[in-house]
């Protein structure tokens, strides 16, 4: 036989989809050619394939070598197809036997020695063979723990070029990988940080724990060295338990960015992803001549904290704009679009003015009024329009720096939270919100019930303080959330009061 076809996947974006290799091994001047828009990496796989077979004991064959990668519309990335492509040769050579071929779908980067190399993208790749009902995928012995978390299909794991064909010619047995589910998401999460050590800031703690308990966006505002960055770092050992379903999300994008560990084939903690000011908008968001995700898909189901908010580019922060309201980002380029999840809570830290301490009571402010209204105009009106919660975080006092004494721990903190977030599902669960931050403008009119102090008391606030609409609704949101807390159905006056003391920047804090 001089023609083979193998399966092998490809993934896009943070899906995957089945891609069949085709060779044609025929007469004429020695030539390997590879169609079916390949990129570099794929193009470059020729000398390792011919290396890998030839010190795998086998003739590479002098002939004229046609690789097809179907479908041959969609552009095909990665050294993922080193392995197939290598295999349909020897098929195509008759070295292998073609009865197993349907049902193996086979993955895998090849060294010049005929070493399997982990790849990325595989957890997507085992995920959209379930889909497909293709029963075994064939992969490098360190994607087998990442590729088995997925049910129904069967993972495995070879070391060597040599070794996948020795199971396909019935010599040895590769057992599949089997990957305890349970047994992970079991075992209890262990943070090295804890809310226990920051000393003071308690009212800053307590407007964390709303945040955290209604998936509210959060601003922090004050000088250096106030703690800021510390808080929110913080943030993660409060928030709940990611769910199975969260988990394999999570860790979709980052078995696509390369980021997934051997050893573990799941993200169970919530991811923290804090990027430098100086990022660029593809960075942040996804895409690039190779598209990958971005730092805000990195931080799906997790915790964004943008540090020096005013000093990142305002076109990158313009970008946030659609995945805080949608949840997700698309990537249009004039060849695909792609579309990169990224649900998450926005955690931002500034400090008051250009210098840093206008708001501190023991350091002098030099900046100018324009300077610092200059300052805070870096970040737009839309953008703020999407953080509910601004907290003042004020310099320590001497008292606070010496206290001995510790503050709560997060997991007293994170049990809380996760009543109010389990109170939350069970009113929401048919509608089309899962937090109080996503509430709709009807759904508020709903749940966002106060009783007549509230009222008069958010009166009094649209009034005396300017409150606009869009602050309106976030103070209900807020409020709602604070009662849950509280586990009130009912908003009464001092959720409504708290909530609008998390409002500083309507309240013209430095007007």
């Amino acid at each position: 036989m001089t023609t083979a076809k193998i399966f092998s996947s490809c993934v896009v974006g943070v899906d995957a989809y089945t891609v069949e290799v085709e060779t044609d091994i025929s007469e004429g001047l020695p030539a390997f050619h590879i169609v079916g828009l390949p990129d570099t990496a794929i193009k470059e796989s020729r000398d390792r394939i011919k290396s890998a077979i030839k010190n795998s004991g086998f003739v590479f064959p002098m002939k004229r070598i046609t690789i097809n990668l179907a479908p041959a519309g969609i552009r095909k990335e990665g050294a993922c197809f080193d392995l197939p492509i290598a295999l349909s040769i020897l098929a195509a050579m008759g070295l292998i036997d073609h009865s197993k071929f349907s049902e193996y779908v086979f993955c895998g980067e090849l060294s010049l020695d005929g070493r399997l190399k982990p790849i990325s993208g595989i957890l997507p790749i085992a995920a959209s063979l379930e889909r497909a009902a293709k029963a075994v995928l064939v992969v490098p012995k360190n994607n087998a723990q990442e590729a088995a978390v997925v049910k129904n299909i069967s993972a495995c794991a070879a070391v060597s070029l040599k070794e996948v064909l020795d199971f396909l010619n019935n010599r040895i047995e590769l057992k599949p990988h089997e990957a305890d589910i349970e047994t992970m998401f079991s075992k209890k999460i262990k943070y090295r940080t804890d809310f226990s050590d920051v000393k003071g800031q308690e009212h800053v703690k307590r407007g964390l724990e709303v945040a955290a308990s209604g998936s509210h966006n959060i601003l922090l505002l004050g000088p250096p060295g106030s703690g800021k960055s510390m808080l929110a770092k913080r943030l993660p050992t409060i928030l709940s338990a990611m769910t199975l379903e969260e988990a394999l999300e999570t860790s979709k994008v980052h078995s696509v960015a390369g980021l997934l560990l051997s050893n573990k084939g799941l993200v169970r903690t919530r991811p923290f992803r804090s990027p430098h000011h100086t990022i660029s908008d593809a960075a942040l968001v996804g895409g690039g001549s190779n598209p990958a995700p971005g730092e805000i898909s990195l931080a799906h189901n997790g915790v964004l904290f943008l540090d020096e908010l005013p000093e990142f580019n305002r076109n990158v922060l313009e970008v946030l704009r659609q995945p805080l309201e949608d949840g997700s980002i698309t990537i249009s380029r004039v060849a695909n679009k792609l579309t990169y999840p990224s649900k998450f809570m926005l955690i931002a830290a500034m400090n008051p003015c250009p210098c840093g301490y206008f708001t501190d009571s023991k350091r002098q402010c030099h900046c100018t009024p324009y300077q610092i209204q200059n300052y805070l105009a870096k970040i737009s009106g839309p953008l703020l329009d999407r953080i509910d919660i601004h907290l003042e975080v004020p310099r320590l006092n001497v008292e606070n720096l010496t206290d001995r004494r510790r503050g709560e721990q997060s997991e007293n903190i994170g049990a809380r939270v996760d009543k109010a977030l389990s109170i939350q599902k069970a009113r929401y669960k048919n509608d089309g919100a899962r937090f109080n931050a996503h509430l709709e403008s009807k759904e508020m009119e709903k749940y966002c019930v106060l009783d007549n102090e509230s009222q008069e008391i958010l009166k009094l606030a649209i009034l005396e303080l300017g409150i606009s609409a869009r602050a309106y609704d976030k103070i209900l949101r807020v409020a709602r959330t604070i009662a849950d807390l509280d586990e009130k159905d009912i908003i009464e006056a001092h959720h409504i009061s708290e909530a609008i003391s998390y409002r500083s920047l309507d309240r013209n804090l430095w007007g």
